[in-house]
């Protein structure tokens, strides 16, 4: 786990393996983001920056050596792009070159930074990309590197690992003249909070299916708040969930060896303020079932329970925040699998409540697991429910691997996109158009799990809205973004990003102040 604090040094003097300054691109070239480095210094990096080439563009790290003038054994510079028109930089911008800063600084044990730290926001902003920067996973790196699941490459021992892989930085000092502000300090306390479930979210998701399916994954849920105060677990199996008549999850989960769960993780503080309920889509893996995937890039499908993973970690953040709203997590996990019992094209099941799906694709089977969670989040009452998956390919055609989806109840979509905003992660509001409802009408159910391709997330959410009616609620779909399969950028690593967490815990922290 990566140590951030705050300090007042004088960058100079700072006697940190590593220290980061922002650069930022001008209408003549290039400038140095500082008013304390000796300005020799400056003029010096300025005039060789074209030969360094460096830029100053987002997410351009550059290392030098630092010279006789600095402390520090090697100066980083991080670009900031150009300046918004009233000279500033946004806080993303900040966040994400602070991040791509510290995301290239693995395997040192300290770094300075330098960035723009002068309010509260600006102090926020470089300490979450830090931290949120700061993340490798190593666990299947030789011996030093098998940590156990949830646990990551957090611990110093990775970066020993035999074949390479190395420790994120382990210590951040975040250099600000506001280093003793309280408010600063609860910002920096926070940012740590924040990027601890963030990573313990992006460590469900880069752990190998084999080792992470219904079951562990519930062991994983118990682990996670075992010291956390006011939270508690529960667990339905494969029988008690056939039992209790939870269709979707049954039905997805029967063809695995590995049976179904449905997680309950609730966190109650002694008088909360709001009831919010989280439903995570969380199929472990997803080979489509019997309506099976091609193999090329099956690999990824170990990132389907990225939902369920952002519903957990934003649980067990809001409760190490001591947010005074209750927040209760729905895991729904199941392994689709096409075995000699997995369901058919053209089954019809009955979802939790009563509904009747007619499954005409079980590659569609997300939304089936979904339904049994939405169902039963309605039935206990809660203000609010959000659901949030890696729900559908048609969110990436619309919109990218790196801008997710928000549809749902007008006033809760306007409340997650500001959410989003709020905490820099990339969030566009979709329509549920009702002519589109006539995709997912079944002939013999009450609905069909599969429409027409064209509209296909519309249709997904259409669906998911069938098993909330008139609740107040929102579905995010994160299908794209959940998983990095290209290089790693600003504060986001290859593999599992955490994409969620944040707009979550920025959502609960809003129904807290209200």
């Amino acid at each position: 786990m990566t140590d951030v604090t705050l300090s007042s040094k004088n960058p100079t003097a700072v006697k940190a393996e590593a220290l980061v300054v922002a650069t930022a691109q001008t209408s003549d070239g290039v400038a140095v983001v500082s008013d304390q480095l000796p300005t020799d210094l400056l003029t010096q990096i300025e005039s060789l920056a074209p030969h360094l080439g460096v830029t100053g563009a987002r997410d351009e790290v550059r290392k030098i050596p630092a010279g006789p003038q600095l402390a520090a054994e090697v100066l980083v510079l991080t670009g900031l792009g150009e300046r918004a028109q009233d000279g500033t930089f946004t806080a993303e911008t900040l966040r994400r070159a602070a991040g791509a800063a510290t995301r290239e600084l693995a395997g040192l044990a300290s770094a300075a930074i330098a960035l723009p730290a002068s309010d509260d926001d600006e102090i926020t902003a470089v300490t979450e990309g830090a931290l949120l920067g700061a993340y490798t996973f190593t666990r299947y790196r030789g011996a030093a590197g098998r940590s156990g699941a949830g646990k990551g490459a957090a611990g110093k021992d990775a970066a020993k690992s035999k074949d390479g892989g190395k420790a994120p930085v382990a210590s951040i000092e975040v250099l600000t003249p506001l280093h003793k502000n309280a408010k600063a300090k609860v910002a920096a306390e926070r940012a740590q909070v924040l990027a601890d479930a963030v990573h313990a979210a992006r460590d469900l998701v880069n752990t190998a299916p084999n080792e992470l399916y219904p079951a562990t994954f519930a062991d994983a849920a118990k682990a996670a708040v075992k010291d956390v105060k006011h939270v508690k677990v529960t667990v339905l199996d494969d029988k008690q969930l056939a039992a209790g008549g939870y269709g979707g999850l049954t039905a997805v989960g029967q063809g695995s060896s590995r049976g179904p769960r449905l997680v309950k993780v609730a966190y109650t503080p002694a008088k909360p303020d709001a009831k919010v309920a989280l439903v995570g889509k969380g199929i472990t893996f997803d080979t489509g079932g019997i309506s099976i995937k091609p193999a090329a890039g099956m690999e990824a499908m170990k990132s389907d329970m990225a939902g369920a993973a952002a519903v957990l970690s934003a649980v067990v953040a809001a409760a190490r925040l001591a947010l005074p709203v209750a927040v209760t997590g729905y895991l729904c996990l199941a392994e689709n699998m096409p075995g000699g019992n997995a369901q058919r094209p053209a089954d019809v099941i009955t979802i939790y409540g009563g509904q009747t799906v007619e499954v005409l694709n079980t590659d569609a089977e997300g939304r089936l697991v979904m339904a049994d969670g939405l169902v039963s989040a309605v039935e206990d009452g809660h203000d609010v429910v959000l659901d949030i998956a890696t729900l559908t390919g048609a969110q990436m055609v619309a919109l990218g691997n790196r801008t997710s989806a928000v549809m749902g109840t007008d006033e809760v979509r306007d409340e997650v996109k500001a959410a989003a905003d709020a905490s820099g992660e990339l969030f566009w509001p979709m329509p549920l158009p009702e002519e589109l409802k006539s995709n997912i009408k079944s002939k013999v159910a009450d609905v069909a799990n599969s429409g027409p391709r064209w509209g296909g997330m519309l249709n997904a959410g259409l669906f998911l809205q069938t098993f909330v009616g008139d609740h107040p609620w929102a579905h995010l779909d994160i299908a794209g973004p959940a998983f990095n399969e290209g290089g790693g950028h600003d504060y986001t690593p290859t593999g599992g990003t955490g994409v969620g967490v944040r707009t979550l815990l920025a959502f609960l922290e809003g129904r807290a102040a209200r």
